[in-house]
């Protein structure tokens, strides 16, 4: 069992759990992932490594209440545990030889993002990081951002928190300022990572985007992380999770990733109706 040391809520839909797990945490590195089970009986579940202390033997994550899985990892509060906690799992991030990277977050991706950015600066490399959310109040780890960015531009579709507009907007701006950038690193949603590799390939630039397609065993053997990237079928939970962004079919990703819907729906909302049950 693996015990929940901290729980604390981000935003209304997002929160953060720091976990016991120190034979994870001795050899986790940014980019890779775990595979929880809240209960015995529950769904297997990735997440991507958002931070982790080596000497405490923790590791965090973050997670988006979206569905039945998360909906059921969110009834766990500080000192229960975990029923499966596996990883770290996934390749990581590459960040060997960078001087100049601008890192590219959107919404819940930036948990992803963070451990980056973080690993990088402490490689003593110059870390532009831009962010973006659909408003002021589904914002997460800005004063981490800070922390290790020496430039942050914080970005909202709608205007009410930082500067309003796009994070490829931003990135352009940072471009035509003259930033000469060794690579961008973009993680979020799709749609939003195919716009910033769009962009980066205009200006010839490297852009490692980290893919989240659905995963059932972690291990490769299941074949339902495939994407296809410069043609060639990859799986994404042994070969990735990053990937060049210039490189993956995009808009076949985005096809698949919608096939389970309806059932996450369904899912969801039996998940709603057990919970409420429970409550009377």
């Amino acid at each position: 069992m693996y015990k929940i040391v901290r729980k604390k809520s981000l935003n209304p839909t997002v929160s953060l759990m720091e976990i016991e797990a120190p034979l994870i945490a001795r050899k986790a590195e940014p980019g890779q992932f775990i595979i929880f089970r809240a209960k015995e009986d529950s769904e297997r579940v990735p997440l991507t490594i958002a931070d982790f202390d080596r000497e405490k033997g923790t590791v965090t994550i973050i997670y988006q209440i979206v569905g039945g899985a998360t909906m059921e990892l969110d009834t766990l509060n500080e000192g229960e545990s975990l029923c499966d906690f596996v990883g770290p799992l996934g390749q990581p991030s590459e960040t060997d030889g960078l001087k100049k990277v601008a890192v590219v977050g959107g919404g819940v991706g930036c948990a992803i993002a963070y451990p980056i950015a973080k690993k990088l600066s402490g490689l003593g490399c110059e870390v532009h990081s831009i962010v973006g959310f659909r408003n002021k109040d589904l914002v997460i780890l800005e004063d981490e951002f800070k922390a290790v960015s020496s430039k942050l531009c914080m970005m909202t579709d709608d205007g009410s928190y930082g500067t309003k507009g796009l994070v490829t907007n931003a990135l352009e701006d940072l471009i035509k300022e003259g930033n000469k950038y060794d690579e961008v690193i973009a993680i979020g949603p799709l749609v939003m990572m195919k716009f910033v590799a769009m962009l980066t390939k205009k200006y010839n630039i490297k852009t490692v985007v980290s893919m989240n397609p659905i995963m059932i065993d972690g291990t490769g053997m299941c074949g339902g992380c495939r994407l296809t990237v410069g043609g060639e079928t990859k799986f994404a939970c042994v070969d990735g999770p990053d990937f060049d962004g210039h490189l993956v079919d995009f808009d076949e990703a985005m096809r698949r990733g919608t096939m389970y819907k309806e059932f996450e729906t369904h899912a969801r909302e039996a998940s709603c109706n057990l919970f409420k049950q429970e409550e009377k």
